[in-house]
């Protein structure tokens, strides 16, 4: 196997790696227990169980995805740009691959909302429900940006390399002193940009062997990456947590934090410590076989992974099957495993009838192929952005806040995704259709 085809092979195995963590993580701090009116409720188990938040360390995994993300972009779009592609019609390609299932998911549960509504379903818990089938949608709009920024954020790589990270991250620390003291919360929104693109910028150089032709950058990013976190948490006024907690302030992760860029930076450095050996094992085929399945459906399960917890909760807790054993307790910990292998018995469930909605995405998506020059580029743009926005406003508030239909955002998000995939039926000529695919 060519080494290019060695690196493709360890960047699907990052997504997938990443993925798979954050169901995991999801499910694993997800507590229901019974109220004694017959209701289900969720307390947070980061905040009643403290030193639950050490886990976070092992299932905070995103800075993975960022870095594989901008590894696969960068040769994308230097193969577009090569090729004579635009950035419109490159950005509209990659913004289709995800506002597809987005959307298509944002309107299954949307339905759903709107039937509740009708039927008198009580505010309270519908509100509840919309957030957990929002929880993850955070990661959407940062990703969007960063894709609709990466022929801006290439030319400066090609131009400067490795200081565009460095100088990334000093603004990011800027911004993220003058949350902590002066407590400005829209300064600190800069930094779901400038951190998570610290690691999206750091595929860029990984990609073009500037983090791997010098030794030894890997060990000492992750040596220099985990003692900056270590004193931070420590010394600084940063929780252990990787993960939002209620009421914890500052938060690691809302904004991104300095504490989390510590943490972007040694989990690159660990990333590509453990790559050649994690290359010489996807070079077989039996392990690759079970990878590349899993990195496929990547999306699918990354959408619909918190769906399982409401049908268990339905069908154990709601009728009082499911054995409740107190929080925390040794017992509680032990139930944990038959939780998990249930939940994933459902979700595998969930993707496999799934499959004709994929399909159907899938021809959708070949039949908009991504233009060389859209005819109205702005189009794109204002459809990028006000996708952008309604995504940004369900992963706030949920698809039911306050227990409401989110109209406004739900109407943003059809508009978004309408133009953004509409305007990939510009007409490409064989030869230009050839590189794109490959671009893709």
């Amino acid at each position: 196997m060519s080494r290019d085809g060695e690196r493709d092979r360890f960047v699907d195995f990052l997504r997938a790696w990443a993925i798979v963590l954050v169901v995991l993580g999801h499910w694993v701090i997800t507590a229901l227990v019974r109220s004694p009116d017959g209701g289900v409720t969720a307390p947070e188990l980061l905040a009643t169980l403290r030193w639950t938040q050490w886990l976070t360390l092992g299932f905070q995994i995103m800075p993975l995805f960022f870095l594989a993300g901008g590894h696969a972009a960068g040769g994308s779009w230097t193969r577009a740009r090569l090729s004579g592609g635009t950035a419109a019609g490159w950005v509209g390609g990659r913004a289709r691959r995800l506002l597809l299932p987005a959307g298509a998911y944002s309107a299954l549960v949307l339905c759903a909302v709107g039937i509740c509504s009708v039927v008198g379903v009580d505010p309270g818990t519908l509100a509840l429900v919309g957030w957990a089938m929002a929880m993850q949608f955070w990661f959407l709009p940062v990703y969007l940006v960063l894709s609709a920024l990466t022929p801006a954020l290439h030319f400066l790589h090609r131009r400067w390399g490795l200081r565009v990270p460095a100088v990334m991250a000093a603004v990011a620390l800027v911004a993220d002193t003058f949350v902590v003291t002066a407590h400005t919360p829209y300064v600190g929104l800069l930094n779901y940009v400038l951190v998570w693109g610290v690691a999206y910028q750091l595929g860029f150089c990984w990609h073009d062997g500037l983090l791997t032709s010098r030794r030894p950058p890997a060990p000492a990013m992750a040596g220099c990456g985990t003692v900056a976190f270590a004193a931070l948490v420590t010394f600084g006024p940063f929780p252990v947590s990787l993960i939002l907690v209620t009421g914890q302030d500052p938060s690691n992760t809302n904004p991104p934090s300095a504490a989390m860029l510590a943490w972007v930076v040694a989990q690159t450095g660990l990333c590509l410590t453990a790559a050649p050996a994690v290359r010489r094992l996807l070079a077989r085929e039996r392990v690759w076989r079970v990878v590349r399945p899993v990195g496929g459906a990547s999306m699918t399960l990354y959408l619909w992974h918190m769906l399982p917890v409401l049908v268990v909760a339905a069908a154990f807790y709601l009728t009082g099957v499911a054995p409740e054993p107190a929080l925390g307790s040794p017992s509680w910990w032990m139930l944990r495993v038959p939780w998990l292998l249930v939940l994933g018995a459902v979700l595998a469930g969930v993707v496999l009838a799934l499959r004709p909605l994929e399909r159907g995405l899938a021809l959708i998506h070949e039949r908009t192929r991504p233009a060389t020059a859209p005819g109205r580029p702005w189009l794109l743009w204002f459809g990028l952005a006000t996708a952008v926005l309604a995504l940004t406003r369900f992963a706030v508030g949920g698809f039911a806040p306050d227990g409401r239909f989110p109209v406004l955002s739900a109407l943003g998000l059809l508009v978004g995704t309408v133009l953004v995939t509409a305007l990939g039926r510009s007409r490409v000529t064989p030869h230009s259709r050839d590189h794109l695919e490959e671009a893709a």
